[in-house]
């Protein structure tokens, strides 16, 4: 994997309170983030596409776990010098708030998504950390005919199917992780908008242990904590919307941002985060202001949601030191 892309200090300049590199301003704010449980697996199969549609699937519905039990997404492409089985795969990390609830999401998605793609096999994408099952329990599909077979002190089990066999890791290992970390990116309109959200998520997706959880890796549908609906635990973050700009009590916005999107990024650890809000920064001050986004700011809650706080200040000096 190529390394994020770094900014320079030539193209930094400051002022009270804020930072501005080639014309984009830098808010001097936190992300917050939270702790979370991950894993990471890998799915083989006879060729890419076939490992493709059975991560894509596997992921699906996995944008944030208010809603969705996990959140979840494809890490990169993996060649075949990089697979178990010497075939062509997909390495896809998986979050959620407890580990229970982690290993049942996983179950669920490799049991309806992987085993049923044709070709497919899945291993442990990470070696140290509690074990969780993985083939364990899906290997009653195979009616009792399924066997094992120990290769290096790891067990794996063969499944018979109708295109031959399903082959799954017995286990594969969870950890603690972190998630929610944020970009907010304000631009003039949407079709700048996209475009340098569009391309600060491919400047993120370069840095490995992370993902981008939601469509295309980038939220509209910011959220602040609690609603004035006692049923909700999350509404729209209303100081975000430029809608609401000449209404709402505490607007961020001014007449000229027409358009706010954020870009949430969920990592095996704090410094994997940090690497991905760095490069995707460097990605947006790159293209400079007049590609239209001309500010960049963070979501958090005062420090009360998460322990985690990545201040966007600090990341960039990091990224020219």
């Amino acid at each position: 994997m190529s390394n994020p892309p770094q900014e320079t200090t030539s193209a930094m300049t400051t002022a009270p309170n804020s930072v501005t590199l080639n014309g984009v301003t830098i808010d001097d704010t936190f992300a917050e983030a939270f702790p979370m449980k991950a894993t990471r697996v890998l799915i083989t199969a006879h060729n890419e596409t076939w490992a493709r549609h059975a991560a894509v699937a596997m992921t699906g519905f996995a944008t944030s776990v208010i809603a969705c039990g996990c959140e979840a997404g494809i890490e990169r492409m993996l060649g075949a010098d990089d697979t178990p089985d010497g075939r062509p795969g997909v390495s896809v990390l998986l979050f959620s708030m407890s580990g229970k609830e982690l290993a049942k999401q996983l179950e669920r998605r490799v049991g309806q998504c992987v085993l049923t793609c044709p070709t497919t096999a899945i291993y442990a994408g990470l070696d140290e950390g509690e074990a969780i099952a993985l083939g364990r329990n899906l290997r009653f599909f195979g009616d009792g005919w399924q066997i094992s077979k120990m290769i290096d002190g790891k067990r794996y089990w063969r499944v018979p199917v109708m295109d031959g066999e399903f082959v799954a890791e017995e286990t594969t290992a969870l950890v603690k992780a972190v998630g929610g970390g944020n970009l907010l990116l304000l631009a003039r309109d949407t079709d700048t908008a996209l475009a340098g959200a569009e391309a600060a998520v491919a400047a993120m997706r370069a840095v490995p242990g992370v993902i981008m959880p939601f469509p295309g890796g980038v939220v509209r549908s910011g959220s602040k904590v609690g609603s004035k609906y006692a049923s909700l635990p999350a509404s729209t973050n209303d100081a975000f919307c430029p809608a609401l700009t000449p209404l709402a009590k505490h607007s961020e916005l001014d007449a000229d941002t027409r358009c706010v999107m954020e870009i949430v990024i969920d990592g095996l650890t704090e410094a994997d985060v940090s690497a991905a809000m760095r490069a995707g920064i460097a990605a947006i001050a790159g293209r400079g202001a007049a590609a239209g986004v001309t500010r960049i700011s963070a979501g958090n809650y005062g420090g009360k949601l998460g322990p985690f706080h990545f201040h966007l200040h600090k990341l960039i000096g990091e990224g020219a030191a």
